[in-house]
């Protein structure tokens, strides 16, 4: 595993978190993050999720990202833990609507190479990483990708990027999708036979735009899903430091409310 990152900060903004979150039970840094994302048919992707979370589209379309970066999870107000919370990660997300009828992410695979960050994961957020050898490389112009799973299963699933960084996107000029795509404050994950979510703050995205060559998306294809189709739209993203909540059961909106539910 090598990681090395020297990337862009501060400025283009996507989306300011609605609600804060005041005692935190984890804080995670996330550094050299880059955001590759493909269009997909909604019915697709639908049939990946459990029941009572509805995929969310954007003019017409599911969207499915590939996610690498460097994390570093923290306990609240205390140091990063080198040799257990600092690693990178690359994750496969589509955007969601969950049984509380509020917008989310859920994570389709989840690729780590710390055994001990895995069982903690699984555990205190019932996420379903895997195991995996991964390499992180950044530069403020050019950042690169790789990552193969050591785990079944789809042992070998891969991924791979070398995203090439250009302009910073000014705040005003942040496209609706571009909100759509980044402007998160909820995870869910599958909890007890049903679905929980953890609420999220962090600092708004500053965005760049960039362009993604060498591009291997075998992990996407090993979560069920096809082989995503033409290039993705591709940001790089400024570090931000993130605040998390505790896992909790979602409570059931019914449907007439689900569209007043945000945040």
């Amino acid at each position: 595993m090598a990681v090395a990152i020297s990337a862009p900060r501060v400025v283009a903004t996507a989306g300011l978190c609605p609600s804060a979150v005041r005692f935190p039970v984890m804080e995670q840094d996330w550094a050299g993050l880059s955001f590759l994302h493909w269009r997909y048919d909604a019915r697709e992707v639908q049939r990946l999720l459990p029941a009572g979370v509805t995929v969310e589209e954007f003019d017409g379309s599911a969207w499915v990202g590939l996610v690498p970066f460097q994390l570093r999870v923290r306990l609240p107000h205390g140091p990063a833990l080198p040799w257990v919370g600092v690693f990178p990660e690359t994750n496969v997300r589509t955007y969601v609507r969950g049984p509380d009828g509020r917008s989310g992410i859920w994570f389709l695979a989840l690729e780590a190479p710390r055994w001990l960050a895995i069982v903690a994961a699984r555990r205190t957020y019932r996420l379903q990483y895997r195991r995996a050898v991964m390499e992180l490389r950044c530069t403020p112009a050019e950042r690169t990708y790789t990552s193969w799973r050591t785990a079944h299963p789809h042992r070998g699933a891969s991924s791979r990027a070398r995203v090439l960084v250009g302009e910073r996107i000014a705040p005003a000029d942040v496209s609706p999708l571009e909100h759509f795509l980044t402007a998160r404050w909820r995870l869910y994950a599958s909890m007890w036979g049903g679905v929980g979510s953890a609420r999220v703050w962090h600092a708004p995205w500053g965005l760049w735009r960039a362009v993604a060559d060498d591009v291997d998306t075998h992990l996407i294809s090993a979560c069920g899903l096809s082989v995503p189709v033409g290039a993705p739209l591709v940001h790089a993203c400024d570090d931000v430091h993130a605040s998390l909540t505790r896992l909790t059961r979602c409570r059931v909106v019914p449907a007439a409310c689900g569209a007043l539910a945000r945040g």
